[in-house]
């Protein structure tokens, strides 16, 4: 009996011993973060909605996802008519780019970013009033109203010096290469190779060790976007040859990406290789294993890096989220509205077909 107690102890202690939950599969947390985000989508602002829909659209072809999309047509429908048809308007221009300058926030980019737009403050203007809603517009086979103003109005701005200016590499890299492809997309201008020479001349391989967290998140962040510009946003895979010099990098660096990367970028760098058709590539592997980690199953949702939960914030994260994790390998441009049954009688009257 004296040896049994032992022993019966010991099963015992071995029953109460917590038994950590198995990781969840990665069709698990896409079901997840999809029914957290569709039942609360009504919540979400305009273009959050819409941000969702094209990509779920992009990502499955989906049509009930087009009337997300017909709500971001609206919005930037509206905001073109606004800024454009007044663009040629210089104290227009003038005062406008003041004001968005001023609502960039208060926080530590924020005031770098102000820094750096100082030599030309029109800048944010021709880029975040003018082009950001043309390129949608035009992601969804139209065009909005004033276009022909907006188009000779952005042929006339030199966007090259504040695009190769390392102040403002530095201060938002991803958003400059969404610029180079959206000035190239409208027939604006062809600046990727110029851009391309300033991004790797602000950030040379050699020197990422001298990079700190923040640089290099950025360096990744603007990395990523080079390859999804150049796919449409997920419209059309990217020939893998022409960005190996972009997927070679994540590979060589994706213990420090995973380490020092937000989730954001973590899933962004997984799905760059997906659009290069490479869902074979152990990056895959890594970034989805990070990321289903990253789940918060309480919530159904990734977090953000402070562990905050929000929807209309946390949904670009969550929805690279489930471009990594849902990859079927077929995309799906546009959704071209006029054309589909369940959008062409609902546009707004202030676009046209191309």
């Amino acid at each position: 009996m004296k040896f049994l107690i032992p022993i019966l102890l010991t099963s015992l202690a071995l029953c109460a011993t917590p038994v950590k939950a198995q990781q969840l599969s990665a069709d698990e947390v896409y079901q997840g973060i999809q029914q957290t985000l569709e039942s609360r989508l009504y919540q979400l602002p305009p273009r959050v909605q819409g941000h969702y829909g094209i990509r779920m659209w992009r990502l499955h072809g989906d049509p009930k996802y087009t009337q997300a999309a017909l709500v971001d047509l609206f919005t930037v429908t509206e905001a073109q008519s606004f800024y454009a048809c007044q663009a040629n308007e210089l104290s227009f221009v003038e005062a406008t780019s003041n004001d968005m300058i001023s609502k960039l926030g208060k926080g530590p980019r924020a005031k770098a970013r102000k820094a750096a737009l100082k030599p030309w403050p029109e800048f944010v203007f021709y880029t975040d009033a003018l082009l950001r809603y043309a390129s949608r517009i035009d992601e969804f086979g139209l065009t909005g109203p004033c276009h022909q103003l907006l188009i000779e109005v952005l042929k006339r701005y030199d966007f090259e010096p504040a695009l190769t200016d390392p102040a403002m590499i530095k201060s938002w890299a991803a958003q400059l290469i969404n610029y180079v492809y959206w000035a190239k997309q409208l027939g604006v201008r062809d600046y990727l190779d110029t851009y391309t020479k300033a991004f790797n001349a602000v950030y040379p391989n050699e020197q990422d060790e001298q990079l700190d967290k923040k640089q290099f998140r950025n360096k990744v962040y603007g990395l990523t976007h080079f390859v999804f510009a150049a796919s449409g946003y997920y419209q059309k895979p990217v020939d893998a040859k022409e960005f190996a010099w972009i997927l070679d990098y994540f590979e060589a660096n994706i213990e420090r990406i995973i380490k020092d990367g937000t989730d954001d970028i973590i899933a962004e760098v997984g799905v760059s290789f997906l659009l290069a058709g490479k869902e074979d590539h152990p990056v895959v592997s890594k970034t989805r294993n990070h990321i289903i980690g990253s789940f918060d199953e309480q919530a159904q949702f990734i977090p953000s890096i402070s562990g905050r939960i929000s929807y209309a914030s946390g949904e670009h994260r969550n929805m690279l989220a489930m471009m990594l994790l849902g990859w079927t390998g077929e995309l799906h441009p546009g959704p071209h509205l006029a054309k589909l049954k369940q959008t062409q009688k609902y546009l707004p009257k202030q676009v046209k077909s191309k």
